[in-house]
């Protein structure tokens, strides 16, 4: 059963993956590319101001061409991502499913997603937003990726803990107040996170704001592609598979059926 959850899930996770390759192959890399085209500038400007006080710089060698890394790299790049996710997505739907209560397996893949999509991108986004080519200093970069991922983990712990106490209180009183509370819990803990850690500026002086807003925009739709997608197909490939497991009779109970 896990294993055909597995492969599932990876395959849904690969059409996502194929999705948001469309999407940010004509939507996301015309603002990479502009992004690029201002870090190019501003390379060329201080290269020139480098040269003209007898200091020549560097020229670092292409290792992929920009017309590999938008078309070939990116397509690999998010079939891999989506169906990793969709491996761990569906494993995490196994354990899941037949622990939240009567609901059936499209409204646990729906719920799983939507938790997925605010614990792992949108709540560490808010505090460490997705930046362009150019944005950022090349030394602190060590600094910016351990720190979203620590608001990462945060956010995934404070979602977890969230959800066990929302099964706890479901127990003694009703499941909408036990809904609010965990949810309170979780704003409350990644709120006193997102305050807690050191902010990220670094978008240097002259870049477009166009640019940026256009980029990071494109990276929330591109993750909102790969959970819909992930949460809803798999969902409803699943209540149909179980389905076809079982035969129903009228006043009856479903019965497995006998191949």
């Amino acid at each position: 059963m896990v294993r055909t959850l597995l492969i599932r899930g990876m395959l849904v996770g690969l059409f996502a993956g194929l999705l948001v390759f469309g999407f940010a192959r004509f939507l996301g890399e015309p603002a990479v590319d502009r992004a690029i085209t201002f870090e190019s500038a501003m390379d060329e400007a201080k290269a020139k101001s480098e040269a003209a006080r007898g200091m020549p710089g560097m020229e670092e060698p292409e290792l992929v061409s920009r017309r590999v890394q938008a078309s070939i790299g990116l397509l690999t790049g998010v079939a891999v991502y989506g169906a990793a996710l969709g491996g761990l997505f569906a494993l995490v739907f196994a354990v899941a499913h037949g622990r939240m209560g009567r609901l059936g397996p499209r409204a646990v893949a729906a719920l799983l997603a939507a938790g997925a999509f605010v614990a792992l991108y949108l709540v560490p986004s808010l505090k460490y937003p997705a930046s362009p080519p150019s944005v950022g200093e090349p030394a602190t970069i060590g600094m910016r990726t351990g720190l979203f991922f620590l608001m990462l983990l945060i956010s995934v712990v404070a979602m977890t803990v969230a959800v066990m106490v929302r099964q706890r209180l479901a127990a003694r009183s009703d499941g909408w107040s036990a809904t609010l509370i965990a949810g309170a819990l979780y704003l409350a803990v990644v709120i006193v996170a997102a305050l807690l850690l050191p902010a990220v500026n670094e978008v240097p002086e002259g870049f477009p704001a166009t640019v940026l807003w256009q980029f990071r925009v494109t990276s929330l739709g591109m993750q909102a592609i790969l959970w819909t997608t992930i949460g809803l197909l798999f969902g409803v490939l699943t209540e149909r598979a179980m389905a076809a497991n079982f035969r129903f009779q009228p006043g009856g109970l479903p019965q497995p059926v006998v191949r």
